[in-house]
């Protein structure tokens, strides 16, 4: 990722305290060329990114399909995830999405608009609504809706 995604992201984890921590765990894209097989492509990285998330984990695949959630809502949802114990894993799909086994594994598919963007700018997106979601959830001023 470039330099300013990095510091976009870090700066919104090193605001968050250890027990509401964001991890991130890149899954390589699968090669691509004229003759790939796009489904077999998209199936492999969904593969790998089912082995990256935990057994027990909540998952939550973003998808424009998915439900479109108020950030009140996903802090809701998340805190009530939190306050259950349940660790949460979140899919962010490639260029060509996320494969339907990782679609079909998901306990939740959320949508964070109906606009497509970058992934380099979804992990901005996430991590300062993650972050968004603590302030709300611990009455902290940042979130002025």
């Amino acid at each position: 990722m470039p330099d300013w995604v990095e510091a976009g992201v870090a700066e919104y984890r090193k605001r968050l305290p250890r027990d509401f921590e964001l991890k991130l765990v890149e899954i390589p894209m699968s090669q691509r060329s004229k003759t790939t097989n796009l489904v077999q492509a998209i199936n492999r990285e969904g593969e790998a990114c089912l082995r990256a998330v935990g057994a027990g984990d909540y998952l939550i695949a973003l998808d424009v399909k998915g439900k479109s959630l108020g950030t009140e809502q996903m802090a809701g949802k998340l805190g009530e995830l939190r306050d259950g114990g349940r660790n949460v894993s979140m899919l962010i799909g490639g260029p060509d999405g996320l494969a339907a086994a990782a679609l079909a594994r998901a306990d939740a598919s959320w949508s964070l608009s109906a606009l497509t963007f970058p992934h380099p700018v979804v992990r901005i997106i996430v991590a300062e609504q993650i972050y968004r979601v603590w302030s709300l959830l611990n009455n902290h001023p940042y979130h002025r809706a």
